[in-house]
């Protein structure tokens, strides 16, 4: 059961991880499977736990106006993430952050934005390098 867990330190928080996830450079890479964007790049300067891979989600206020819905899109793609981040590298463990940004317009069923992060998990996991 310890495998479908999130810790505190699967959290992406540092401001200068976020800041260089988002910059654009080479080793920043991004893909949008519908209803999802993710971004993410491989952290090899990570000092704190190098080894788990880092994500944050976010559902913008422009694309969904109530925090209700903002709240509700959040649950449910953490959800996805919980349930499906073990076959993102095949029990490797790298130094990798993520960004999950949600772009829809509307609520969507909880099967749509499932499908959408096993898609981005794929993509990742097809792009990465195992030197980083």
């Amino acid at each position: 059961m310890k495998q479908f867990g999130l810790r505190k330190s699967q959290k992406l928080c540092s401001e200068i991880a976020i800041d260089s996830l988002f910059r654009r450079s080479e080793d920043s890479h991004a893909a949008l499977c519908y209803p999802i964007r993710v971004v993410w790049r491989c952290n090899g300067s990570r000092k704190a736990d190098p080894e788990t891979p880092k994500f944050l989600i976010s559902v913008p206020k422009r694309k969904l106006r109530h925090a209700v819905d903002r709240v509700l899109m959040r649950r449910r793609i953490r959800e996805a993430y919980r349930l499906n981040h073990a076959e993102l590298t095949g029990g490797l463990r790298l130094p990798l952050d993520m960004a999950f940004i949600y772009v829809a317009d509307t609520n969507l069923p909880y099967a749509n934005v499932e499908r959408a992060v096993r898609r981005c998990l794929q993509k990742i996991s097809e792009k990465y390098s195992p030197s980083c």
